[in-house]
């Protein structure tokens, strides 16, 4: 399973929606999905759903499992995931939201943290300029 998928996947079941590796396995694979999920919405208008478009013979069965989801829905889902996982693959997978989720899922999570992380990048981007000072600026936090 590539890195891509791994993260596209976790994306897209966090909403509750499928993501089959047939489909979605590798950059070029989900961005092809979503091109053909796209020429459908154009086609037959943003109302239409996953249904619709499997019955219109577009090979996409593998998402039976959401036929009544608004294909426009999905597909954005699909886009944002495509996003983060492109994101997290090429930043060593350590973004704002990973911190966040691990905090979450590690019962740390505090209101004052996605500030925090805004303030002070350097704490999960590795290469951060000026990350080095940090140390001297926590003291006037």
């Amino acid at each position: 399973m590539s890195e891509f998928y791994t993260y596209f996947k976790e994306n897209m079941e966090s909403m509750g929606l499928p993501a089959p590796a047939t489909l979605f396995g590798s950059l070029t694979s989900a961005v092809a999905t979503a091109t053909t999920i796209l020429s459908q919405i154009d086609k037959f208008g943003r109302n239409v759903t996953i249904k619709e478009i499997i019955g219109a013979g577009s090979r996409l069965e593998q998402l039976a499992i959401v036929g009544a989801c608004s294909a426009a829905f999905y597909v954005g889902a699909v886009i944002g995931s495509i996003a983060v996982a492109t994101g997290r693959t090429l930043g060593n997978g350590t973004t704002i939201s990973d911190v966040l989720s691990s905090a979450r899922r590690n019962g740390l999570d505090r209101n004052w943290l996605y500030g925090c992380m805004q303030m002070y990048p350097g704490i999960y981007q590795a290469n951060y300029p000026g990350k080095t000072h940090y140390r001297d600026r926590s003291y006037m936090a």
